[in-house]
């Protein structure tokens, strides 16, 4: 089985392309995890300057990446299902390069990106209207059953 669930925020703005051919959208993310380092090791590695992330990459197909490319920016926290894809390629010098991947089939945005909230810093209210149709508290809207009424 190959499955992959990532929670983190995009290290970079993301990156819409359309495959030439069939015109369908690919959108490239960075995802920035962190690594649970908690206590002494985080200080330890913030001192000696490794980092407290891994930097996944991740690509979206379709309307998702469109969707992607659209509402997503650099900071935002998002939750990424999918499958690990390896690759290799050569590069001009001759040298052989592996590449580890996400290849997304689902992509959740989570909350907003650091430091922004609701609107002028506002928290947000539901309208009052939308409690229009329920009962009031005093009123018991729920009555006993017997049991021999219950089927099961």
């Amino acid at each position: 089985m190959n499955s992959v669930v990532l929670i983190g925020r995009l290290a970079r703005d993301p990156e819409l392309r359309f495959i030439p051919s069939s015109g369908m959208a690919v959108t490239r993310l960075t995802l920035a995890v962190d690594k649970e380092l908690f206590g002494e090791k985080k200080q330890q590695a913030i001192s000696q300057g490794k980092p407290t992330a891994d930097f996944i990459n991740v690509t979206v197909f379709g309307k998702q990446a469109e969707n992607c490319a659209n509402y997503l920016a650099k900071g935002r926290e998002c939750a990424v299902h999918g499958r690990i894809s390896t690759g290799s390629y050569t590069t001009q010098a001759g040298e052989k390069r592996y590449t580890t991947d996400i290849i997304a089939d689902r992509v959740e945005f989570i909350g907003g990106g650091k430091g922004q909230s609701s609107p002028q810093g506002k928290p947000v209210q539901p309208d009052s209207s939308f409690f229009g149709d329920f009962p009031d508290e005093d009123n018991d809207i729920f009555q006993p059953v017997d049991d021999e009424d219950i089927p099961f």
